[in-house]
């Protein structure tokens, strides 16, 4: 006697009870619902179409898919762990809808196709916001900048004062950094956007179907051109993975630097209120949580990549039950990318910058000593002995705690006589970074020129 199953024709046992729930992945592919009655309706209208089933079967199988896209807006469907997936858990449900008919409208597809299609949809259309959150923080990014052009601020390399820079120049870099992560997502459109649906378990279907027809329904630029390639790979999900795994370490790089700026020995920065938390037991404490939050939820983003990258590896074509495994760490991806925009751009747009305290930490650091190197080589030294005069200077600064600034004319003749007092106005923390008109360099009118043409991006 068979097994009261939708493919237990040939099994004459089932599972135990906690069997089924280990194999069952209802718990987590609900979230496809949408994306699954979606795909059937596609499926049935094709099959319609093609007159693989009647206008009268079609049409009835078309209301029952309706009703349940109705009822699960409502949130009225109930799902079952004895019907393991979704899209058997919806075909349990149409039939008690319509009766026997919607059996047919599994004719010409498998789950493998089904599933393939439902990833793909939900995919496509989180990309969506993905890419609208990414445009918002860039919005927010270009509008701090702006405001911040000629604020100085140390620029650091190995997290050592190096050369003082324009805070809307640092801003500005990220800003950069999250266009090319934009540009990685737009581009993973490109094979999302590929219907695998007509593919069937992984040969294709005796059934004359129109696959471009399901397609179009469906919004689908183009079909998967192989039965086998569109049932068994998941690379238009790696590919998100890793953008995503990108993009959080962009986040986490700049969360960083704000959890650094904002505390006391820096001072930099300032998060509104409603991006920091206190402490229960310290009432001056005001902590970065949510930079701290974003840059800890980057780990679970690269988890979900290396997840999947070695669930894929050593799988032979076509579909294998491992790839059961290909939807959490999308699902959880997801859900952790659009909130870190989200809450990132808020706590930029209102975090508070103390410029007065940018500008005095490149005041007496030595940030400036490049500055003195550039000028004693107009003057005609060549610039390896200039480095050699200037590092000599920072020594007997740091001894003596003089800042270049503070140095005597005299004693600057004294290296070259001419060496004239204009030396100062270069030393200017403000004139030093002003004067960098190299072509992407931290000068004003550089950093002006940046921030136009990404303005000029955005209204694209």
């Amino acid at each position: 006697m068979a097994i009261k199953k939708m493919w237990g024709g040939r099994f004459e046992a089932a599972g135990a009870q906690w069997v089924d729930e280990f194999g069952a992945s209802i718990g987590f592919d609900q979230l496809m619902a949408y994306e699954d009655l979606e795909g059937s309706l596609a499926h049935v209208k094709m099959l319609k179409h093609t007159q693989i089933l009647s206008a009268e079967e079609a049409d009835q199988i078309i209301a029952g898919l309706e009703t349940l896209q109705q009822k699960l807006a409502a949130g009225e469907l109930k799902f079952s762990v004895a019907n393991e997936d979704i899209h058997m858990n919806m075909e349990v449900l149409l039939t008690e809808e319509i009766g026997p008919v919607a059996g047919k409208l599994h004719t010409a597809r498998s789950r493998n196709d089904q599933v393939a299609t439902d990833l793909h949809l939900y995919l496509k259309y989180r990309l969506e916001t993905v890419i609208s959150e990414l445009k918002h923080l860039q919005e927010v990014i270009v509008a701090k900048a702006s405001a911040n052009v000629e604020t100085i601020m140390p620029g650091y390399t190995h997290l050592q004062h190096a050369q003082p820079i324009s805070y809307g120049h640092y801003l500005m870099a990220y800003y950069q950094m999250f266009k090319r992560d934009l540009e990685r997502f737009e581009f993973n459109k490109l094979h999302t956007d590929i219907s695998p649906l007509g593919a069937a378990a992984l040969a294709g279907t005796t059934f004359p179907i129109d696959r471009h027809f399901s397609a179009k329904e469906l919004g689908f630029s183009a079909v998967y051109e192989n039965s086998l390639d569109a049932v068994s790979d998941r690379d238009f999900v790696l590919e998100f993975l890793s953008n995503a795994s990108i993009l959080m370490m962009h986040l986490s790089r700049f969360c960083e630097e704000i959890i650094s700026w904002c505390s006391y020995e820096f001072g930099y920065l300032e998060l509104a209120d409603q991006y920091a938390t206190g402490s229960s037991i310290m009432p001056q404490k005001k902590n970065p949580d949510m930079a701290e939050l974003i840059r800890g939820k980057s780990g679970r983003v690269f988890g979900d990549l290396m997840g999947l990258l070695t669930t894929m590896k050593g799988l032979p074509l076509a579909y294998n039950k491992d790839m059961q495994e290909d939807k959490e760490g999308v699902f959880d991806a997801v859900k952790t990318i659009i909130p870190s925009l989200k809450v990132f751009s808020g706590m930029l747009a209102t975090a508070k910058v103390n410029k007065e305290k940018m500008l005095a930490a490149t005041e007496n650091d030595f940030s400036n000593a490049t500055e003195l190197a550039d000028y004693l080589a107009t003057k005609g030294i060549p610039f390896r002995q200039a480095h050699a005069i200037v590092g000599q200077l920072v020594l007997e600064g740091l001894k003596t705690n003089t800042s270049l600034q503070a140095i005597p004319l005299a004693r600057y003749q004294e290296i070259d006589p001419k060496i004239g007092a204009d030396v100062y106005e270069d030393l200017k923390a403000y004139v030093a970074v002003k004067r960098r008109h190299s072509y992407g360099g931290t000068g004003f009118d550089q950093v002006k020129r940046q921030i136009d043409l990404a303005k000029q991006d955005l209204a694209k």
